[in-house]
């Protein structure tokens, strides 16, 4: 599947089962962040956040966590979400579902023993997971997809691009998936602070998933 900036409808009807933004009564933006965490990025993102008084949910790496739990710590410290994102950023495409269900487990393992939380919320990388993984998963944690996808990893899409499209697909409910990770942040520093001033101006509340 190809994903754009903003996901058609028929999708979530079709995968009814994920949370793909959340109720569009209240003038409310859940922003998400993948892949941290990550020096140079994921704290650019915390001060970005804190100028604001904004949260946000940070999808973690088990093996960045591993690397970095200081980091871990300080996004949890500033009042943030954590969801699992497996331990090696798996492909639920390209591994059999044992091997994906042990990776979730072993992330989930790691944000025990460094955070002391069991986060229910999981997002599988990249968007793929197979229907089989799904109901493996599902029965323990809730599957966060997104509704606008920023780009921010695509290298052929500028930053004006990217911040012109997410402002335009985001309403109330809406869940923005950005990366705080290496390939990223030359985009996300460059989009970010004017992203979250728009939505600060706009009247919109942040929320954690």
């Amino acid at each position: 599947m190809v994903w754009m900036h903003h996901v058609p409808a028929v999708i979530p009807k079709v995968f009814d089962k994920f949370i793909w933004n959340k109720t569009r009564d209240e003038k409310t933006i859940y922003l998400t962040f993948d892949d941290g965490p990550v020096p140079g990025i994921t704290d650019f993102v915390l001060n970005e956040l804190a100028k604001r008084d904004m949260k946000a949910t940070f999808f973690m790496v088990g093996a960045n966590v591993e690397k970095h739990p200081s980091l871990a710590k300080e996004v949890q410290q500033a009042g943030n979400g954590i969801g699992n994102h497996t331990f090696h950023h798996l492909d639920g495409y390209r591994n059999s579902d044992a091997l994906y269900l042990e990776d979730i487990e072993k992330c989930q393992q790691i944000l025990q023993e460094t955070l002391d939380i069991n986060p229910v919320n999981f997002r599988p990388p990249y968007g793929k997971i197979s229907k089989s993984q799904s109901k493996l998963v599902l029965p323990k944690y809730q599957i966060i997809m997104w509704d606008v996808l920023s780009g921010d990893y695509d290298p052929d899409q500028s930053a004006e691009k990217c911040l012109s499209k997410t402002k335009q697909y985001s309403k109330n409910g809406s869940i923005i998936l950005f990366h705080d990770q290496q390939k990223t942040e030359r985009i996300v520093k460059k989009v970010l602070p004017e992203y979250l001033d728009f939505i600060l101006d706009k009247g919109f509340q942040t929320a954690v998933l």
